[in-house]
């Protein structure tokens, strides 16, 4: 049987610092481009980039560092992450995409739609709100989640499930589980906690810097998040002049991952509202 979907081929963007910058393209049509988050690299969007290839001209990538890309010193610096994706749309004649990053990805997102918006069409943060600080809204939701968490995260750990996985998806699908760790150890020699330090300092954005966020956007909450608070994120949205909000009850941190076929429904509705079809 003939494979529906269309090819997506490998290529490597050579950056001025030494990094070089995995990527794979396929499709024709308005371009879509797919951030990862802390956990992945390009394969982690496996279940949506050959399907909307059909319809669009798709982009994944590999943020510096993180296999098969490469990093100058194994220093995966997130200040760089827009600057690199702003490269790669030069480097394949793409004047403007919608941009769908998840958790670490939305601060891609945010960086690129503030540094260059007129090359950005659209955003879909999936369990993230980039660079947003959420904590600046002193809501009481958002400070138990904070008391609650680490509690959580610790059970995750001494249960070998992956904290941006969740228990849902190791209980209910352990091979998409088992997949999930898998693509993460691709990346063995970064240090992820460091980064994961370097995007936290970024989190500094606040309401001048939402008011700029011009193109429209959508939020893709997972209820059960244990990483980028639910709560946050509803209010880092409602603050965006043009966002809306979609939530799935029982999710974790992954919802791209977890349910797929939701995620891929709702964010191509979400193209269609915003005419990028």
């Amino acid at each position: 049987m003939s494979n529906p979907y269309p090819t997506l081929t490998a290529g490597r963007l050579a950056r001025p610092d030494g990094a070089e910058i995995y990527y794979e393209t396929g499709g024709e049509g308005p371009a879509l481009v797919f951030a990862h988050g802390l956990g992945g690299n390009h394969l982690s969007w496996w279940q949506s980039a050959p399907v909307f290839a059909q319809w669009h001209k798709v982009v994944t990538l590999s943020h510096r560092g993180f296999a098969p890309s490469t990093a100058p010193g194994g220093i995966a610096d997130p200040q760089l992450y827009a600057g690199d994706l702003l490269a790669l749309l030069d480097h394949l004649g793409i004047a403007k995409a919608v941009i769908v990053g998840q958790s670490m990805g939305g601060w891609t997102c945010v960086e690129t739609a503030l540094a260059a918006p007129d090359r950005v069409a659209g955003l879909v943060m999936a369990c993230t709100t980039g660079s947003f600080d959420y904590d600046r809204f002193g809501d009481a939701e958002v400070q138990a989640w904070r008391q609650a968490m680490p509690a959580r995260l610790q059970d995750f750990a001494a249960r070998g499930i992956h904290r941006a996985a969740g228990e849902r998806m190791a209980e209910d699908n352990p091979s998409l589980h088992a997949l999930y760790q898998g693509i993460d150890r691709l990346t063995s020699g970064l240090d992820k906690d460091d980064v994961g330090k370097r995007i936290r300092v970024m989190r500094t954005r606040g309401a001048a810097d939402a008011a700029r966020m011009a193109c429209p956007a959508l939020f893709v909450i997972g209820s059960e998040d244990p990483l980028i608070c639910p709560r946050g994120i509803e209010l880092v949205a409602d603050s965006w002049p043009r966002a809306s909000i979609h939530r799935v009850e029982g999710a974790g941190h992954s919802v791209y991952f977890e349910h797929a076929v939701r995620f891929n429904k709702v964010a191509n509705e979400f193209l269609g509202m915003i005419g990028w079809t």
